[in-house]
C-alpha cells in the first residue's frame, strides 16, 4: 500500500496520552478563488496567499480560545473555490495539489506553529490516475505531518475513487476507502461536504472506530433548517460521535459569479447526543469552538442502553440489500478523463432503470 494513503495507525505502537477534554474549533474562513486566473503560477500564489491567512487565523485563534485547542477544522476547498465551466482536464492542471505538495508542507507548518491537529479539503492528484483528480479531505498532525487522507465518496460532478472502483482498490486497498485514525484527542475521520447526506458513510467510518467526524463543508447559509444541518445532528445521534463541521465565510474572486455569501455561516459543534454545542453566525469568524468531552462518549459507547444506538446496530440484517442492489454504478471512468456532462447522464439513466423496476 502507498504509505501515503496508509491511513489506520496501530494504537498498540503509539503509546498515546489520550486527551479527555480538549477544543476543537470549526474555522469559519474565507475561501478566495481562482477560477480567474490564467496560469498555475498565479493559482498557486493564491493558494499560498490563503495558506498565509489561515495560519494567523489559527495563531490568532489559539490565543483567544487558549492552549487546549487541539483541534481544527477548515472549510472545503477553501484554498481554491469550485470549478466553475472548467473542464475536469483544465481544473485537474491547474488547481489540484500534488499528494507530496509542498503546500502540504505549508499547511503542516501552519499546524506545527499552532500545536493543534488541522483538518482540511482540497483538489488533489494521484500519479496512478493521471487523467483525474480526487476531492481530498486530510488530516495533519501538531509535528506538521499528513497522517489521515480521505477521498470523497460521491460527488455529483467530479470523479470519485468509486469511479475507478476495482483498480482503487487493488492499489489502495478498503482501509484507504473508509480511513480512520487514532490519536491522542481521539479516533478521528473525515466526510466532505454533501457526504454528511449519507449514513453510511458515517456509519462505515463509525464502525472502524471513528469517534470525531471532520466535516470541511461549503454550503448553504440559511436562518432556516436546512438539509446538511438536520443531518449533522442525525449522524452524530446515530453513531455517537461528535461532528466538527466547518463552512466557508463566503467565497470570493473575480472570476466566481455566484452571490459571495451564499456559501456562508453556521459552522458548528455538535455532540454525541446531537446537541448543538456552538454554532458562528456569517462571515469569517472563531466562533464555533467548543468542548470535546471524549471521556463522556467513550462512556456512552460503553454504556447498556436502548441510547447505544451503535452497539445496537444489526449489520446483517442489511448487507444482503446491499449486496444485491446496485443504484449508482461504479467503474464508470477509464482512460481519458470525461465530459463533465457524463455524470449527468449517469445519474438521468439510473433514475430511468429504477423507474423501470419499480424502485421509485
Amino acid at each position: 500500500m502507498n504509505p501515503r494513503l496508509d491511513p489506520v495507525l496501530d494504537r498498540s505502537v503509539l503509546d498515546l496520552t489520550v486527551l479527555d477534554r480538549y477544543y476543537a474549533l470549526a474555522l469559519q474562513t474565507r475561501c478566495d478563488t481562482v477560477n480567474d486566473l490564467a496560469t498555475v503560477g498565479e493559482v498557486r500564489a493564491r493558494m499560498r496567499q490563503s495558506i498565509a491567512r489561515v495560519a494567523r487565523e489559527l495563531a490568532a485563534s489559539k490565543a483567544f480560545i487558549g492552549p487546549d485547542l487541539k483541534l481544527v477544522v477548515l472549510p472545503e476547498y477553501f484554498l481554491t473555490g469550485f470549478p466553475l465551466g472548467e473542464s475536469i482536464v483544465q481544473w485537474r492542471d491547474q488547481a489540484c495539489l500534488a499528494m507530496d505538495d509542498d503546500l502540504y508542507a505549508e499547511l503542516g507548518a501552519a499546524a506545527r506553529a499552532s500545536q493543534v491537529y488541522l483538518s482540511g479539503n482540497a483538489y488533489e492528484l494521484d500519479a496512478n490516475f493521471p487523467e483525474l483528480y480526487f476531492q481530498c479531505s486530510f488530516v495533519i498532525d501538531p509535528a506538521g505531518k499528513l497522517i489521515l487522507r480521505y477521498r470523497r465518496l460521491i460527488s455529483m460532478f467530479a470523479p470519485t475513487p468509486h469511479d475507478v472502483w476495482q483498480r482503487y482498490l487493488s492499489i489502495y486497498g478498503l482501509d484507504a476507502v473508509f480511513p480512520v485514525v487514532e490519536t491522542e484527542i481521539g479516533r478521528l475521520a473525515c466526510i466532505a461536504s454533501e457526504e454528511i447526506l449519507y449514513p453510511e458513510i458515517a456509519r462505515a467510518h463509525a464502525l472502524r472506530g471513528a469517534e470525531i467526524l471532520l466535516h470541511s463543508t461549503s454550503e448553504v447559509g440559511s436562518t432556516m433548517a436546512t438539509q446538511k444541518g438536520i443531518c449533522k445532528r442525525a449522524r452524530a445521534i446515530e453513531n455517537l460521535c461528535f461532528v466538527v463541521s466547518a463552512n466557508s465565510a463566503g467565497m470570493y474572486g473575480a472570476g466566481y459569479g455566484v452571490p459571495s455569501q451564499s456559501t456562508d455561516g453556521m459552522s458548528c459543534i455538535i455532540d454525541f447526543q446531537g446537541r448543538t454545542l456552538v454554532e458562528a453566525g456569517f462571515g469569517a469568524s472563531m466562533v464555533a469552538n467548543a468542548s470535546v468531552d471524549l471521556a463522556s462518549l467513550r462512556a456512552a459507547r460503553r454504556r447498556v442502553g436502548m441510547g447505544n444506538l451503535l452497539a445496537r446496530q444489526r449489520t446483517e440484517l442489511f448487507a444482503p440489500v446491499y449486496a444485491n442492489t446496485v443504484v449508482h454504478p461504479a467503474d464508470l471512468l477509464a482512460g481519458a478523463a470525461p465530459d463533465r456532462a457524463l455524470f449527468r447522464r449517469v445519474q438521468a439513466d439510473v433514475i430511468a432503470r429504477l423507474a423501470a423496476e419499480g424502485k421509485i
